[in-house]
């Protein structure tokens, strides 16, 4: 293996280890805004950086020693993760909009989704770039997750920005239904691959 390829895999490595932290931070700060408010939206995007964790993982010890046979569990354990996250915020979602379950927005779940978004879309790029300069289809498809990480924040920031600005508790599981098709939309494209 040239120079250039291992600062690429540390380079991925180092990608992956900032989204791991980032993420560890987060399901704790999640979780505690969650159960503050009673938030489907931020439970299922506490959900999915566990995920995010997971995957993390993955593709890490993925990077450490590839082959193809690696590359495929990989891939298939970040494809099954998804359909999990999928089938449990769809349970979730649809009870609290068939409840009218209303959720109590907070500041501090406001300002960590969009914190979060930012840093996603950031870790996302860096993924996509060393991804094909190393031509790793698992960092690839991680970036893609990181990528959805970014977007599910903003539809996170959306549904529960609307709730405490215009009291839209409808708004909170629908922000988590959006995450339910991105999940379920990502295992599909993982598995077709």
């Amino acid at each position: 293996m040239t120079d250039h390829a291992l600062k690429l895999r540390r380079s991925g490595i180092g990608l992956e280890i900032i989204t791991l932290g980032w993420n560890v931070v987060g399901v704790v700060l999640l979780a505690i805004l969650a159960y503050q408010s009673s938030s489907v939206a931020l439970l299922g995007f506490g959900l999915d950086s566990l995920i995010e964790i997971g995957a993390s993982t993955v593709v890490i010890w993925e990077l450490t020693d590839t082959d193809e046979t690696r590359q495929r569990v990989a891939l298939r354990l970040i494809a099954w993760a998804f359909n999990l996250l999928a089938t449990y915020l769809l349970v979730q979602a649809v009870v609290a909009l068939l409840l009218g379950h209303h959720a109590t927005p907070l500041m501090g779940g406001i300002g960590w989704t969009a914190l979060t978004a930012v840093v996603m879309f950031a870790l996302a790029w860096g993924k996509w770039v060393v991804g094909k300069r190393l031509n790793s289809p698992v960092l690839l498809t991680e970036g893609r997750v990181t990528l959805i990480d970014g977007i599910l924040a903003t539809s996170v920031l959306i549904g529960i920005g609307l709730d405490y600005a215009l009291g839209w508790w409808w708004a909170d599981p629908i922000a988590g239904l959006v995450i339910v098709f991105y999940a379920a939309r990502e295992a599909v494209h993982i598995f077709r691959a």
